[in-house]
């Protein structure tokens, strides 16, 4: 009865977990990848005040002119190459109509091992084939580890800085020659750019600046907290962009319309403050880890990804969760079951709780 593509997804490990905390009293949840602040009042104003205009309708498939001309001059200030931009159903819809507007049966995608768990099953699902690029033990996706991988059949490579869920970021030079090897190939590049304003050492570097093949991709769950929300863009050549436009009309139809008018209003609101609180929990966070495991200090996003005792990541998740800690294994991430990620994107009276455990159970 269920379709045989179903069988190149397997659930959400992430999901695993929220099961397991489900029947925890009190855990102590170090697993959750969205922001621990809520969507700022004056932005959720201006969503209810659409909502009770009624700004309820569909909206452009696109997405409503004033949000896509403020997004265009903000790519346009960060000197990001595209011809045309369009708004989707947060940044996984887009990742998903990129994949399904491009990808042949049997076109390779390379990605970066750790990975963002959507991109290997959502090229599956396509047809593509996932090229896991190796990139333990600094989990940096440079030139030189792409161009080992590349074969006639690559199609795209999916980058994302910073990434989730080591939270690595690459410097201007390192996008730049990556830029320069995929440029001179013709192959695209899907820029995943979520956590683009979690920066905490330097500055974002994108590969959209320098090589026009790129879908630049961004969002505002997280910055702003609107996980719930659904409200992405996606920023490219024209000839792509067309159509996945049209396979948005005939998929997700549009973004939500009264978050799109939320959004105009979000890109003029100051988040410095909580920026700059994670960075601060960052560096404690990392401070308080740094002498009890091998952990990578993460240039961005809210992310470690620390080497589990033994190379063992089940072992130690399942000690965790014993102490009712929840984090995530590995291999919900990566071909390899060496590593756990935690977020530190929780309370400081949660965090204190769980840096408490690891040292504990290290």
């Amino acid at each position: 009865m269920i379709a045989s593509r179903m069988s190149q997804i397997d659930s959400s490990g992430i999901r695993k977990v929220f099961d397991l905390a489900a029947k925890i009293k009190n855990p102590v949840n170090l697993s959750i990848g969205q922001p621990d602040f809520d969507v700022p009042g004056e932005i959720k104003e201006v969503a209810i005040e659409s909502i009770e205009k009624g700004f309820n309708h569909y909206t452009p498939t696109q997405g409503i002119p004033e949000l896509r001309d403020r997004l265009s001059q903000d790519l346009k200030e960060k000197q990001i190459q595209f011809d045309e931009l369009f708004v989707t159903s947060g940044v996984s819809g887009g990742i998903l109509l990129a994949f399904m507007t491009l990808l042949n049966p049997g076109d390779e995608v390379l990605i970066a091992d750790p990975y963002f768990v959507m991109y290997k099953h959502l090229v599956n699902l396509v047809g593509g084939k996932p090229v896991f690029v190796d990139t333990y033990p600094d989990f940096k996706m440079t030139a030189e580890c792409i161009e080992k991988h590349l074969t006639p059949k690559t199609k795209m490579v999916a980058l994302n800085t910073p990434a989730n869920p080591t939270g690595v970021t690459l410097s201007e030079e390192e996008v730049k020659e990556i830029a320069d090897l995929l440029k001179e190939k013709n192959i695209v590049v899907l820029s995943d750019e979520i956590y683009d304003q979690f920066i905490y050492d330097d500055k974002q570097a994108s590969v959209g600046r320098y090589h026009p093949l790129t879908l630049t991709m961004g969002g505002f769950s997280k910055t702003y907290g609107m996980t719930g929300w659904r409200l992405g863009y996606t920023a490219g050549p024209k000839e792509i962009i067309q159509e996945m436009v049209k396979l948005q009309q005939f998929s997700f139809v549009c973004a939500p319309s009264f978050a799109q008018k939320a959004g105009v209003a979000a890109m003029d609101f100051p988040m410095n403050g909580k920026i700059d609180d994670y960075k601060r929990k960052r560096d404690w966070v990392y401070d308080e880890l740094k002498d009890h495991y091998n952990v990578t200090k993460p240039g961005g996003a809210f992310y470690f990804f620390p080497e589990a005792p033994d190379q063992d990541a089940d072992a130690f998740v399942k000690k965790a969760l014993e102490r009712e800690l929840l984090i995530i294994p590995g291999n919900v991430f990566s071909e390899k079951n060496s590593h756990f990620r935690i977020s530190f994107s929780a309370s400081d009276e949660t965090l204190k709780k769980g840096l408490q455990i690891l040292k504990e159970i290290s």
